[in-house]
């Protein structure tokens, strides 16, 4: 059992051959798709494909790209959207401080409204941060501290110092095809020695293809190359880290269901 944790089949590269996307998913192996919103207009789509496909599952969220254009998305809209039946997470949201692209203040915010959202609906966060640890690891905490809540630092490419305190708070850690780079070699040796139990996988689909597909669009069916490349980093076999991160995925996601089932 291969689960992508983190795709977006509604953008485009993927979105115009989503059959095809698919199909080719399953064919991999790949049991179990969570498809990311970053916008409050995308999010009758996501749901929509989520409807439409039993493997498919939707969250709801503001990118901290986006957070500029949503001043109006609070708590109680997140919320409210998540009062879906094929809706399993908030996010993904975040701090961005690389491109800037929405004010730091803003992000900041709305971050925290991700939080409370995923605190009132016990539905985990999805946690994007780049070039932002120290705000990132210090919200996470100020917020853990305000009531229980649980998350995933998603594509992770921080530090080990930063990926110790995003465990220390009891979130997961979700590696990308970024691990399969030549040049990754700091993220492989953080990747090496994490937890199992914290462990997940993803493609971040249509974004940065794992060797040998660089230069293509991602894909959800490449999540197997980035798994065996993970497997050989951590030195198990690639069933057994198949096997892990998709248990863990279903215990984080625990509204998602299986064949008919509940998670738990």
């Amino acid at each position: 059992m291969l689960i992508d944790s983190h795709c977006h089949l509604n953008y485009a590269g993927l979105a115009e051959r989503q059959p095809e996307i698919l199909a080719n998913a399953r064919g991999a192996g790949v049991t179990t798709m969570l498809n990311i919103s970053t916008r409050e207009r995308e999010w009758a789509a996501v749901v929509a494909t989520a409807e439409r496909e039993p493997d498919v599952w939707a969250s709801v969220g503001i990118h901290p790209h986006e957070a500029d254009d949503h001043p109006d998305v609070d708590t109680a809209r997140l919320v409210s959207a998540a009062d879906h039946r094929r809706v399993v997470a908030i996010g993904e949201t975040g701090l961005d401080y690389h491109y800037d692209h929405s004010d730091r203040d803003r992000q900041r915010a709305s971050f925290r409204a991700h939080i409370a959202a995923a605190r009132e609906t016990g539905l985990p966060l999805i946690v994007h941060t780049r070039e932002a640890e120290e705000d990132t690891a210090d919200i996470l905490a100020d917020e853990m501290g305000k009531g229980a809540y649980s998350g995933v630092i998603h594509c992770f490419t921080s530090s080990a110092g930063f990926a110790q305190r995003a465990l220390d708070l009891g979130l997961f850690i979700s590696i990308s095809g970024i691990v399969t780079f030549r040049n990754a070699r700091d993220l492989q040796a953080t990747a090496a020695s994490l937890p199992a139990d914290r462990l997940l996988i993803e493609t971040d689909a249509p974004f940065l293809a794992p060797v040998p597909h660089r230069g293509k669009p991602c894909e959800p069916a490449f999540v197997a190359d980035t798994a065996r490349a993970l497997a050989a980093l951590r030195g198990e076999t690639f069933e057994d880290l198949a096997r892990s991160t998709a248990a863990n995925f279903l215990r984080l996601f625990g509204k998602v269901q299986v064949d008919g089932a509940p998670a738990r």
